[in-house]
């Protein structure tokens, strides 16, 4: 053990064999031929293990430093320690030089470690110097301390490379490092050259794209597939853009110019400049304004519909008189919304409108739409951005005033995409709309000439300020007799064609028809008609197909092809015991008729409701339930029937949801039904609120319930007074055949609605009920 200075080294390693210069200030006053002990030493943290450093010379700096040479010889372990006279640490140091056998496995690492480091220095451009360095190096010990040249091994690394005190382990440890050096090294090989690689590609691709412009040049062979600045010039001359887009097609134009073909924005650029010229801003079809040919289109191609026809025809015939008297054309466009039950030719009637104007049409399909984008498009900085739908219905259209068609526009939805019915607000706007501005064109685009028509199965979901935007026209659904004359003028004909058959083969007549409407199907549509006619002509598409002649369809032909009655008239039935009442209700689907039950048990007083209602449907329920036991005595109803009982409403069709409060003076109808044991007429069908008082408020849906009754068979209809207006809706020939009672109060209703009172006291009655 031998007494040496202590050194430290700040933030580097200093290995046997290793030879560094160190300022003379941080060792202190050595002599030529004396040791100290070099120590690793990192944020005040000494490494346990050191290197034995003979002092050469002392020798001065370029900089005037005087620096003292030092030379490592062994490893060495600091023991005790103590300051001397001069205040320097010197410490006990045991000295560990490297063994020089070697056994097989050292020997094996030997040559690993030289051909991996080879390696490393041929990736490193050596000159042969580090390649004869390392042969001049025999024993293991000094082999495996050349690692510790590598600038490359971090710190900690190199420190714990000094302290393997063991040659065949120093060596496994120097073998990884080196490994991973020559790893990383490679790696950094292959990305340069993959990346000279593909800047060599690029620089031979432009050279030999601008030899082929030369040679198309001298050969006259400009094409529009060259994509020239000369050619997009050309096309924006001729594409009759307004003059704001077209200054930005040549700004656009002259950015393609000044990057190049080479640069990564030029395909980008020439997208936008596609879909600018793509638009058909100087294109519009001719208007056909002449309101009498089109009122025939429209009634050729569809049955009833007459509000949306009056509407399109008064649309044509302010537009032809504005045109005539030199109007001038206001920024307004028409943005008509039909709302109403699947399956009432909503769609369809928007390609009737567009051929009776003599215009373009375009659907756009609305339903499950969730992304603002979709309408308004992508801004050109994303990958793949695209112009929005609006933009590609004028490009399909081909004319800048189309008819386009929003369909299912109540079905649109919102996330955290945006909320695409607020995109609508713009697009909707009469007052907006001629300055349609979308996110990816980004230029001004003139919507005022196109007809909007959208449409929607009900208003509710559709926000209030797009709402607001439109003009709806109401689709109530189609009378008995439309429905029959829709099935002989268009679903017949076309199911027979579709079929192969030939109207010789197949023989209808309206009676037949009207069987099918009134006992197959029972929609506000006519989609269910379709089918079932479907279904019938398939059926004797495969008589004749196997020799049978001509088929005349009749009842037996209907009954044998469509099977049993699917629609009934229970009416009658259902009303005929006392605590039973028919209401008149509108669904997503149409109008509906329901039946409200009423039952009392003994038991502890209370309301049970049942039939899966809404809140506002429980609350007609208890208000109908405290109206009846206010007005008892006027009723005519014992003053115990309520005392120690408690009653039951239900309302069949227990799977589907029902809510509103137009049910008030049906529940309310059925309670005292029940308790006066007087059955309800099995012709009458009634709707209403009905409040506290027993006053009967108006509801809407008047015309679609008052459909739904006629086609169950009902004859007599109780309405809210305040909705006498609404009759006027209902048409005329089913009108004739009803009989309205605008009613007050329930008072008026129970009136018309109940059987008269049976040859029983009230009591009497109460039993029987009960």
């Amino acid at each position: 053990m031998t007494e040496l200075l202590l050194v430290p080294v700040d933030d580097n390693v200093v290995f046997p064999g290793m030879t560094v210069v160190i300022p003379a200030a941080e060792v202190g006053p050595v002599e030529a031929g004396e040791q100290v002990l070099l120590v690793p030493r990192r944020e005040g943290t000494f490494a346990e293990v050191g290197t034995v450093a003979d002092v050469s010379e002392r020798t001065r700096l370029p900089n005037g430093v005087t620096a003292v040479q030092l030379t490592g010889v062994a490893r060495g372990r600091a023991g005790s320690g103590r300051t001397d006279d001069d205040g320097r640490l010197r410490v006990d140091v045991t000295t560990h030089p490297d063994a020089t056998e070697r056994d097989g496995r050292i020997r094996e690492l030997e040559t690993t470690y030289r051909a991996v480091v080879e390696e490393v220095l041929e990736l490193r451009g050596d000159d042969g110097r580090g390649a004869a360095f390392l042969r001049g190096i025999d024993e293991p010990g000094a082999l495996a301390d050349t690692a510790g040249w590598a600038p490359e091994i971090p710190y900690d690394e190199k420190v714990a490379l000094l302290g393997t005190l063991d040659v065949r382990e120093r060596l496994e440890l120097a073998l990884r490092l080196q490994r991973e050096r020559l790893a990383e090294l490679q790696v950094r090989k292959s990305l340069r050259e993959d990346v000279e690689s593909g800047a060599a590609k690029q620089q031979r691709e432009y050279v030999l794209r601008r030899q082929l412009e030369a040679i198309r040049k001298e050969l006259g062979e400009g094409g529009d597939d060259a994509g020239s600045g000369d050619d997009y010039r050309a096309k924006i001359a001729e594409a009759g853009m307004p003059d704001h887009v077209r200054e930005q097609a040549e700004r656009e134009l002259a950015r393609l110019e000044r990057a190049g073909d080479q640069s990564g924005e030029s395909s980008m650029i020439r997208t936008y400049l596609d879909w600018l010229l793509a638009l058909p801003w100087s294109q519009r079809s001719a208007e056909q304004l002449d309101p009498t040919a089109a009122r025939g289109v429209l009634d050729a191609d569809h049955t009833g519909l007459e509000d949306v026809k009056d509407r399109i025809v008064e649309y044509l015939a302010v537009r032809k008189l504005r045109r005539d008297r030199g109007v001038e054309e206001d920024k307004a466009g028409t943005i008509l919304t039909l709302v109403g039950p699947p399956g009432t030719g909503k769609t369809s009637i928007g390609e009737s409108v567009a051929r009776a104007m003599g215009r373009e049409f375009v659907r756009m399909s609305l339903g499950g739409v969730r992304d603002e984008a979709e309408i308004r498009g992508h801004r050109r900085t994303y990958v793949g951005a695209l112009p929005g739908r609006l933009v590609r219905a004028l490009r399909d259209a081909g004319t800048m005033n189309p008819v386009i068609l929003l369909d299912e526009v109540d079905k649109v939805g919102a996330d955290w995409r945006g909320d695409p019915s607020a995109a609508l607000l713009e697009v909707l706007d009469p007052a907006q709309n001629h300055a349609f501005r979308d996110h990816y064109l980004d230029v001004e685009i003139d919507l005022s000439q196109v007809v909007f028509l959208a449409t929607a199965n009900q208003t509710d979901t559709i926000p209030g300020p797009l709402l607001d935007r439109m003009e709806v026209i109401s689709f109530d659904g189609y009378t008995v007799e439309e429905k029959v004359a829709i099935a002989r003028d268009h679903l017949l004909p076309r199911q027979v064609r579709g079929a192969g058959l030939t109207p010789d083969d197949v023989t209808a007549d309206e009676s037949a028809l009207r069987l099918v409407v009134s006992e197959y199907t029972r929609e506000s549509g006519v989609r269910q008609l379709d089918r079932s006619l479907g279904k019938l002509t398939r059926k004797i598409a495969t008589e004749v197909a196997s020799g049978s002649g001509p088929v005349v369809v009749d009842t037996e032909v209907i009954r044998r092809h469509l099977g049993r009655q699917r629609v009934f008239t229970e009416a009658v039935a259902r009303t005929a015991v006392p605590g039973v009442a028919t209401g008149m209700a509108v669904t997503g689907a149409g109008g509906d008729v329901l039946f409200i039950e009423a039952a009392g048990m003994t038991g502890d007083e209370g309301l049970v409701l049942t039939g899966q209602l809404g809140d506002v449907m429980k609350e007609s329920a208890r208000i109908a339930l405290s109206w009846v036991r206010s007005h008892a005595a006027e009723l005519g109803i014992a003053q115990d029937a309520f005392t120690g009982r408690s009653f039951h409403v239900h309302v069949p069709a227990g799977a589907i949801p029902k809510d509103g409060p137009s049910a008030g003076v049906t529940m309310a109808t059925a309670l005292v039904s029940l308790l006066t044991g007087r059955p309800v007429r099995h012709t009458v069908a009634m709707t209403g609120e009905l409040t506290l008082q027993g006053r009967v408020l108006p509801i809407g849906g008047v015309k679609q319930k008052v459909l739904a009754a006629h086609a169950a068979g009902l004859t007599q209809i109780v309405v809210p007074e305040r909705n006498r207006a609404d009759l006027d809706d209902v048409p005329a020939d089913v009108a004739a055949q009803l009989e309205f009672h605008p009613s007050m109060t329930i008072t008026e209703v129970l009136d018309v609605a109940l059987e008269p009172a049976p040859e029983t006291i009230p009591g009497q009655a109460l039993e029987v009920a009960a």
